[in-house]
Order: C-alpha cells, then structure tokens, then sequence
C-alpha cells in the first residue's frame, strides 16, 4: 500500500534505487514463466518498485491487472500500473482506476501515445486527449490516494516521426502542464546520449516555473539485448545512439553473445555517470526490462545499485567462478557477490555435494559423477539453504546448471523466438500499434480504395520506394534482398507478404548477408513466407498443401479475423502442436543455437495481433471513408498464413511450389 514517492523520501540523502519494467506476455506459458522469474528477481535484486505496461484502448487490460496483482499481492512488490489513455474511454479508465484500488496499488504512470489516436477529437465516452487530461482527472475523483508518475522525453517527443522535429524547448510548456496538475514523479523514455539526459534534467532542474525543483525524476534505461532490437527500438522512439556507441555495437553485430556483453558495458558507464551528478533526492534508475533478467542483473550488480541487508553475507550453492560469464563470454569488471564478498567468521560454506539434487554416497576418496554421487566426506557436510539471495542472483545472472535454465530465453527474436518466454512478442508490451503518427500513415499509404491500391502498397515497400508497412517498420535488408524477385511475383498475385527468409545450408557465420553468430560456425536456414491471402484463393492452397505429394515436404500454419485456425499438424502430428526450427547454428563448443522457431502457440497469438493491426490502420481514416471500409472488408476476408518449407538445401523449392 506504499506509495512510491514516499519509499524514495523514506531513503538517506545521496543513496540510489531502481525500479523495474514488465509488460504481459502474450501466451500462458510465458506467464507462467514470468511468474518463476519475477519471484527470482524479486528475491535476489529488489527493485523499489515494479511497473506494469498498459496497452493501447485497454487492449491488455486483464492480463495487465493480473500481472500487477501478482506483484502487489503475491510477491509484496510496490507496484506502479502503467495507465495509457490512448483510445480509452472514461468508463474503461475508471474501470481500470477502481480495479488497482481494489487492488491495493497507489500508484498509476499517465500515459498517452499521440501516434495512437484515431481521426482526431473524442468519442462520445472519452475525457482524455493527453496525459495531463488523464492526471487531473485522477487527482479530481481520487484525490491523493494515488501516486501520479508522468513520462518526459530527455531528447523531445517526436510527434510526427520526424526526429528532426524533437525539441525539448517545445515539450516542456506540457511537462510543466502536466506537473502542476498534480504529477509526483517523472520518469523518462530510454535515452543513451548520456549529454542529452544531463542537458534535460539540468533544465528542469533551473527551469523558472520552479516545479521541477525537487520532484523526483528517474531516468528510464534499457539493456541492449540483440543489435537488431536496439536499432529498431532507438528508431521507433527517436532516441539518438551515439557515434562511439554505434560503433562498438557495429564490431560486434554478428554476435549476439557480444552484443549482450557490449550492452552491459555501455548501460553500466551510463548509469555511473548520471549516479555522480548531483540531485536534490535519491537517484533512481527504471529499466525497461523487456521481461528478461541476465543483461540487467548484471548492470544493476556491477554499478552497486543492488541494496544490500545481512542475508547478501550468504553464499551461492556453486563452484565461485574466476569471472563472471555471459553465455560464455568472459565478463571483466563485474564484480559478483558470489566472488567478493567475505562471509562472517565461523560460517561454513556448502558443500559442492549436497542440495539442489540427492546423491549417492560412494566409498572412493572422488567421485567419477559428481552431479550424482558423493564422498563420504562431503555428505557429513551440512548444506545451506538453495533459496540464498547469494544463489538466487547467480542463477538470475545465468551461473551453473539452474542459472543457465533460468536465461534459457536470454536472447528473443521478437516473434520469431519461443513462445515459452515471457519476452515473447513485440519488444515493447504496450500492445498492437503502427508505431507511427497518423499523417506520418498517410504520408505513406496513402488513401487506399481498390485492392489493387493495398497491392501497390506491399510492391512500393519490396521495391524501396517506402519505408515500412503496417506490420513493418523497416524495409528489406539483405538477406531478404536475394528473394526480392519471388516476393515481387507473390505480391503481384495480391498475396501481400510481411515475412519471410531464404533457405541457407551451411554458409560460414562470417558470411556478411547469412552469418551470425560466434567465429568459425556455420549457419543454415529453412525457407518461409508469411502472407495475407484472400479467402478464396486459401482454399485453393490448402488444397495443394495438403496433398500427398507435397504434405510431407512442408508445414504450414493459418488463420482469418475470426480465429479460425488450420495447420499442417492435424495431417503430420497426430493432431498435436509442432515446433519448426527455422535458422539454427553449428558454433565451436556450443550446442546447435536455434535462434528462430516456428510453431502454433506463437503464431495463434501472432496472427491475433497482425489482424489487429489492420484494425489499426483502418482507425487512421474517417469513420465513413473509403479506406476505412476497405480494409476493414479485407481484414474480413483474408487468412494469414505461414508456409515452410521442410528442404533447406533447396534454395527454389518455397518459391516454385507457390508460384507454379
């Protein structure tokens, strides 16, 4: 029942503290998950406090309110719900205001995301165009039972997608706005231009209105979990990568294991720099976890940012390592618990053979199997407890057997990873979005009014005449380059592609277009194609698909607007789900890495969102326009679907089996 500005005033003068992002994951297994990982790092790092992410129109609204009353209530975790009023009416918000009283949370992030909103004014129902409409609103009906967060952009909000147009001076008249209307905190988009964040809390810190004098503001930070998500996530929020940055990233793209390391490296130099400068309160830090834990117990670890009680004394139940390791990389510079802290004298450190795991005792002086036997000697050793918090951040950090199944998901692929991880989906959690403003939309697409306007639509993005679709922010890169052709002819066909890779057989993972991954590996892939097809030619495709001759050479997965589903599975599997590696990789020491998988429960929840979005474009235009019919009539009728293709030394094999 604590509100956050009270546990941070509650702190000595010159401390520092954190706070930790989770947004909801998208299937039952990742929840379930996550509630195994949020238990962990509750334990081993604790956090001041926790945000839940909220998505757009409430379209996360139960799964969001589940996540945070397992915070709240279960783990007695204080717990911010991140409220994003964006298409949200007044009965929805006080739905969801009166559920985290109910609840028990006090504190609420005022949200709104201006790219989101529909043709412009309110609905009938709806108060709220901008996040101060959201604080007031609050503070009228709740008075100050609620803690009131509001979100600010270090380098400018830029609202048309232009990051030309970001300017601090032009946002902060609203962030003065929105603080006297009754904001307590401010917390800040990520950001890795550490000049620009110093320049932006100097301001407000001397800014005139004098509001921002003492209010706290907590710099929001984000570990660098692979080079392709970083890059698109700095692109979608306007966040300026330095050139030093850039360029330590770019030596070591091609490793994601390097990248990782990298990223901790220049998370950590960030938030030691900001903790140095002066403040007028404790220095917090967010991190946008993304749901993952290795990459920011790290950071968190390595710039003491962790608080510290008698219980860290304890040791982890593992062998003390040199050095910490990151999937294998060596770590220099951290400086774990488990390696450097001296336990009180007297204290007997666990022995190697008793618990996690029953052992048999053995006559011999040493064992040949020692994860399953014991000497005598070691067996009269008591055991500690497991659950230490010692133990409990190795295992978050990824140290030993538990560690290494506890950060089995440490490096996602946004959709395309397992749908077991709760960092499955999108890299954000604030639910299905253009990721663009409205006339950044129709600057693209256009008005579209025939079928044929969509289809030029799709031919324009593979050709490179506009950057992105509605279910891509990005155009072709490389690799995708080489089956340009093939995606043109499906395209052409009013089969409007939004995935898709080439089949590669062992090609070296230095390979500048196919490569990934550690030197001297080698990497191969199947080939797939994600696409939109109208009904009536599906019918004509399942048809092929599912006969003999061409059933065993392929797996397919589709799915319309109504949740229909079909797959291959029922034909091939029993009837039972299957799982579809589609890139994998042979490396020196390493078991294969299958980084890229395929299979039912992620593209039932996939499919849900790219239909979604179609939702979402359709809101760009007016309520009776063309284009708004047109495009809710195809999300209507067409399927999306998934096809692999099973022979991945044959490079032609997709194409000419849908194009034939």
């Amino acid at each position: 029942m604590e509100k956050i500005t009270d546990k941070i005033a509650a702190l000595p003068q010159g401390s520092s503290y954190f706070s930790l992002e989770f947004f909801p994951p998208k299937t039952a297994m990742g929840s379930s998950n996550l509630r195994a990982r949020l238990d962990r790092m509750s334990r081993a790092l604790r956090p001041l406090f926790v945000t839940v992410t909220w998505g757009a129109g409430g379209s996360t609204a139960t799964k969001s309110l589940e996540l945070a009353e397992l915070c709240q209530r279960e783990l007695g975790l204080t717990t911010c719900l991140h409220l994003t009023c964006t298409n949200m009416s007044k009965s929805l918000v006080d739905k969801a205001l009166d559920d985290a009283k109910a609840l028990g949370i006090r504190n609420i992030l005022a949200g709104v995301d201006e790219k989101l909103r529909g043709d412009g004014g309110k609905g009938e129902d709806e108060e709220f165009e901008w996040a101060v409409d959201l604080v007031r609103y609050i503070r009228r009906q709740y008075g100050d039972y609620f803690c009131i967060g509001v979100a600010a952009y270090p380098e400018g909000h830029a609202d048309e997608s232009d990051p030309d147009g970001q300017s601090l001076e032009h946002d902060l008249p609203y962030l003065v706005e929105k603080t006297r209307a009754g904001a307590d905190f401010i917390m800040t988009q990520l950001f890795f231009d550490v000049e620009a964040y110093d320049g932006f809390e100097k301001k407000l810190r001397g800014h005139e209105s004098g509001v921002f004098k003492t209010i706290p503001i907590i710099p929001g930070m984000m570990p660098i979990q692979s080079y392709q998500m970083i890059k698109r996530t700095t692109k979608l929020s306007h966040a300026r990568l330095p050139p030093d940055i850039v360029s330590r990233l770019d030596a070591v793209k091609g490793d994601d294991e390097m990248v990782k390391k990298v990223g901790v490296d220049v998370l950590s130099e960030i938030v030691t720099h900001i903790k140095t400068e002066p403040s007028p309160c404790p220095r917090g830090f967010h991190f946008y976890t993304l749901n993952l834990e290795k990459a920011v117990s790290f950071i968190l670890e390595r710039t003491d940012l962790i608080p510290k009680s008698p219980q860290d004394y304890e040791s982890a139940i593992l062998d003390p390592p040199t050095s910490l390791s990151l999937n294998g990389s060596s770590m220099n510079g951290s400086h774990s618990l488990i390696n450097s802290q001296k336990k009180p004298p007297g204290r007997r450190q666990s022995s190697v053979g008793s618990d996690p795991h029953n052992r048999v005792i053995i006559t011999a002086l040493q064992t040949t199997r020692p994860d399953f036997e014991a000497t005598a000697s070691e067996a009269g050793i008591l055991s500690e407890p497991i659950n230490t918090r010692a133990n409990t951040l190795a295992i978050s950090e990824g140290e030993g057997s538990l560690g290494r199944e506890a950060t089995w998901d440490d490096f996602p692929n946004g959709r395309w990873g397992d749908a077991r991880s709760p960092a499955y989906g999108e890299i954000d959690g604030y639910g299905v979005s253009l990721h663009m403003s409205i006339p950044s939309a129709i600057k693209l697409w256009g008005y579209p009014k025939r079928i044929s306007d969509i289809t030029s639509i799709f031919l324009k993005h593979i050709n490179g005449e506009i950057d992105a679709i509605p279910w891509s922010e990005e155009g072709l890169n490389e690799e995708t380059n080489t089956i340009k052709t093939q995606l043109l002819a499906l395209n052409q066909k009013g089969w409007w592609t939004v995935a898709s890779q080439p089949a590669v057989n062992g090609i070296r993972s230095s390979d500048p277009v196919f490569g990934w991954g550690p030197k001297n590996g080698f990497c191969f892939q199947k080939a797939f194609v994600e696409l939109f097809i109208p009904s009536s030619d599906w019918s004509t495709l399942h048809t092929r698909l599912t006969s003999p001759e061409i059933a065993e050479q392929i797996s397919f997965y589709a799915s319309n607007a109504a949740g229909d589903f079909l797959s291959s599975d029922s034909k091939t599997n029993g009837g039972e789900g299957s799982t579809n590696a589609v890139t994998w990789g042979a490396f020196p020491g390493k078991e294969i890495v299958t980084p890229t998988i395929i299979e039912e429960v992620s593209f039932r929840a996939w499919a849900e969102e790219a239909f979604g979005i179609w939702s979402e474009w359709s809101r760009v235009y007016g309520q009776r326009s063309e284009s708004k019919s047109l495009i809710e009539h195809v999300k209507d009728d067409v399927w999306l679907v998934n096809v692999i293709h099973h022979g991945y030394i044959e490079r032609e094999g997709l194409w000419e089996l849908l194009l034939s």
